[in-house]
């Protein structure tokens, strides 16, 4: 964690990179212009599906809001009349080979978003092979695979980018892994579909999102509660999402004074981790949720989130793939 602090340091505020982070970062980018290269020659294979696929990313590493976006695609999706799926890796999760999720998979197994993703009711499959992964979501009876955090995994072709720029934090120093947080250079923005800008202000192209949490659940019996009600009060907040600055902000937003805990993203946690000495509430993101409820205590509670775009953005998006429905003679919806 401490060289995680150290090179994020480095990366969004004042200071210099490392001196060791100068050719690493070198070495990444042509590895980076190699791979791309590879596949745009056809020496590494894309594989294309027979249903229209629509890439969630970003460019920079760390927590931009992807998951909560997929989330609200893939209802917008529905609500067109769709019958979109979600493709995974599965970070932080044991699985190897390509499943699909159940109604209470095991974050363990699979990994936290995609257990998040399967709550919203959406069907969600994981697995490294992508492209097996989505194949099991058109045997479910999906017309439209929406890919999770897959930008930078060509090996499932697509259809649409969507790349999710944190609005606070941008690109940083605008350098590559390991000397700044960008996985590809800010070129690539270039050839991306759509750019959605999460918090901040959206420069020229962007499309505004916002994320919006009005209420607490409680981990233990489901009680839901308004936020505002833990206003003036002494919490324990627990993250291990890619940014936690942006969920203790959230909080202070509403009037609650949070005694921050930030754990590395995707942390495995136990129930000792939360063991803090004291009676406060605890309050976590609903990404942390998913790994604790079968420990949970009475007072803990997640505070979900939901994306709001404009409707121009489900516009925009319906009308290209629409088109792209009608460009290869797929029924219509």
């Amino acid at each position: 964690m401490a060289l995680i602090d150290t090179l994020e340091s480095a990366w969004y505020g004042d200071g210099r990179p490392p001196w060791w982070t100068w050719p690493l970062a070198a070495l990444y980018g042509a590895v980076v212009r190699l791979r791309g290269w590879l596949y745009r020659i056809g020496a590494m294979r894309s594989v294309r599906l027979p249903v229209p696929v629509i890439v969630v990313g970003n460019l920079s590493v760390g927590g931009t809001g992807k998951t909560p976006l997929t989330i609200a695609l893939a209802g917008a999706l529905s609500a067109r009349g769709y019958h979109p799926g979600v493709v995974s890796r599965g970070h932080g999760g044991r699985r190897r080979e390509p499943m699909l999720l159940g109604d209470q998979p095991d974050p363990t197994e699979v990994g936290d978003e995609p257990c998040l993703i399967r709550a919203s009711g959406v069907p969600v499959a994981v697995g490294r092979d992508r492209p097996a992964a989505a194949r099991l979501l058109l045997d479910a009876g999906c017309d439209v695979v929406v890919a999770d955090d897959g930008l930078q995994h060509y090996a499932l072709a697509r259809d649409m980018e969507i790349c999710v720029i944190d609005g606070t934090r941008r690109f940083g120093n605008g350098r590559l892994l390991p000397a700044g947080p960008l996985r590809e250079p800010r070129s690539r923005l270039a050839r991306v579909d759509f750019r959605v800008c999460n918090g901040g202000l959206p420069a020229g192209g962007e499309f505004s999102m916002q994320l919006l949490g009005d209420e607490a659940v409680a981990l233990h019996d489901g009680e839901r509660r308004p936020l505002a009600q833990f206003a003036g009060q002494h919490v324990h907040a627990v993250a291990a999402i890619g940014h936690p600055a942006r969920f203790f902000a959230s909080l202070r937003a509403a009037g609650i004074e949070p005694i921050e805990h930030a754990f590395a993203d995707h942390h495995a946690f136990v129930a000792g981790d939360l063991d803090f000495g004291d009676r406060l509430p605890v309050l976590m993101t609903d990404k942390d949720a998913v790994k604790c409820r079968h420990f949970a205590r009475p007072d803990w509670w997640r505070v979900p989130v939901r994306a709001e775009l404009p409707a121009a953005f489900y516009e925009a998006l319906g009308e290209r793939l629409d088109g792209l429905r009608r460009e290869t003679g797929s029924p219509a919806t």
